[in-house]
């Protein structure tokens, strides 16, 4: 697993206070919201403050691609190294 992945998921854990869940149980391409780790908009927004916090970087709320870039730790993951540039 990358390093940014594991961030990543420790950073979810954290932020969303998902005490029953490990970083190991979180699959990198599952889907966070709806069928898969089951995050809601409020979780968006939670998870989005922080990433902006944590790596500096720029979310667009109203981009289409943002839904994108949310869809999945490994999406995430792509995003904020991009982001970083």
């Amino acid at each position: 697993m990358s390093e940014l992945v594991k961030e990543l998921k420790d950073l979810i854990i954290e932020v969303l206070n998902l005490e029953d869940i490990t970083p190991e149980e979180i699959q990198s391409d599952e889907p966070l919201f709806g069928e898969g780790l089951g995050l809601d908009s409020i979780d968006a927004l939670e998870l989005g403050l922080a990433l902006q916090k944590k790596y500096n970087i720029s979310i667009d709320a109203e981009s289409e691609t943002t839904k994108t870039h949310f869809a999945s730790v490994d999406n995430l993951a792509r995003f904020v190294a991009e982001s970083r540039g």
